[in-house]
């Protein structure tokens, strides 16, 4: 006991003298490339990424033609899976995000997972492994049926360009897999196809979405290197400026698009038909009131101050956005909570996955009809 002490304090003593020399260089240089991209850059990064996987299906991620009546799928986003230690997020959700799995699997759902499901800036990989190897065999009873597709995010970066990504994965699934950058998934409906365009959202980003150079840097040095300082360079998922400019980057971009939407994760914000859960509700307000349901009124009033002390911003437009972007939320809420979006029966859902009485349970938070969707997309 005594020796791993003395270790510890001389692990914060060495700390504490890197954070005190670096700390500063290391936020300037973040604020020089910030996690916060530039509209530009993500237009140009989302539509090459698109027209990738729509010509050339296979070289950046699958092009998947399905029918929503038919084809259920579910799509989660950043576990952040850790060693379970005092840091991993994502072991307070673990039990949901297994119930839920389990869930999804005797139904024979599909699975697309939208990135950062391993978190390896914090942590090296063989200790991830060693810690979730529930989650990995309960993702792998998809792989078996064929139906999973594992993307890439800024924090698991590894799974999409190291060389023997591809090596690993299969040491962990007992399968051939390989990780993708997006998916498309080709909506089949009745006036036409639908393109579901899924990403993990880092798309843009100077420090995460750059050459292979940078990919290497951010994954084996800058992430680790502020896990090791203790210090937060304000990435989308914990700064609620970033947050905000990410929701609208990524909408603007999916409003000029025809026969699609755009599906992220990256902000641990569920967003769905384009609006926050806030907006959702300014949204209710505005339609209990003109029908002077006073019931529907007084529950969404009791609702939006807690809601606006997790996300305090509204969208001038909200009233009028194109029901274009989704986000999946995550699976790391500090309440053990996950969500996600399911596309099933002919329906896009936002779920959540959370306790109740002690049993982890779902609950449909919104839906719409593809065919819907699909009629105010182009209309």
């Amino acid at each position: 006991m005594q020796k791993r002490k003395k270790s510890s304090s001389a692990t914060e003593f060495f700390r504490g003298i890197a954070r005190t020399l670096l700390t500063r260089p290391v936020t300037w240089t973040a604020n020089r490339i910030s996690s916060a991209p530039k509209q530009e850059n993500v237009n140009a990064a989302l539509s090459e990424l698109y027209r990738s996987i729509t010509r050339e299906p296979g070289k950046m991620g699958p092009l998947v033609n399905f029918h929503p009546d038919e084809n259920p799928i579910i799509i989660f986003s950043d576990m952040h899976k850790g060693t379970r230690d005092g840091s991993d997020d994502f072991a307070n959700c673990e039990e949901n995000f297994l119930a839920a799995l389990d869930h999804y699997n005797k139904r024979k759902f599909y699975y697309l997972n939208l990135g950062d499901s391993e978190e390896l800036w914090e942590n090296i990989l063989p200790a991830v492994i060693k810690s979730n190897k529930a989650c990995f065999e309960a993702e792998g009873k998809f792989l078996e049926r064929n139906a999973f597709i594992k993307l890439f995010g800024n924090h698991d970066l590894y799974w999409g360009y190291d060389l023997l990504a591809s090596a690993v994965l299969k040491s962990i699934y007992k399968m051939p897999l390989k990780a993708h950058a997006g998916a498309v998934l080709r909506a089949n409906l009745p006036n036409g196809n639908l393109d579901i365009f899924c990403t993990h959202g880092h798309q843009g980003d100077s420090q995460s979405d750059g050459n292979a150079f940078s990919k290497w840097f951010v994954s084996y040095i800058w992430g680790p290197l502020q896990s090791f300082l203790e210090i937060n360079t304000n990435t989308p998922s914990c700064n609620e400026e970033n947050k905000t400019l990410h929701n609208q980057f990524m909408y603007e971009w999916s409003a000029v698009q025809e026969n699609l939407v755009l599906v992220t994760g990256h902000t641990h914000q569920p967003v769905f038909n384009s609006l926050t859960h806030l907006e959702s509700l300014y949204l209710q307000l505005e339609a209990a009131r003109s029908k002077n349901d006073e019931a529907a009124i007084n529950t969404i009033l009791a609702e939006i101050p807690r809601r606006r002390r997790e996300y305090d911003y509204v969208n001038q437009s909200y009233q009028s956005m194109k029901p274009s972007y989704f986000n999946a939320g995550c699976c790391c809420y500090a309440d053990g909570d996950i969500t996600g979006i399911e596309i099933a029966e002919g329906y896009m859902r936002l779920v959540k996955w959370g306790k109740k009485e002690g049993v982890p349970t779902r609950i449909v938070a919104d839906e719409i009809h593809l065919v819907e969707l699909a009629g105010k997309i182009t209309g």
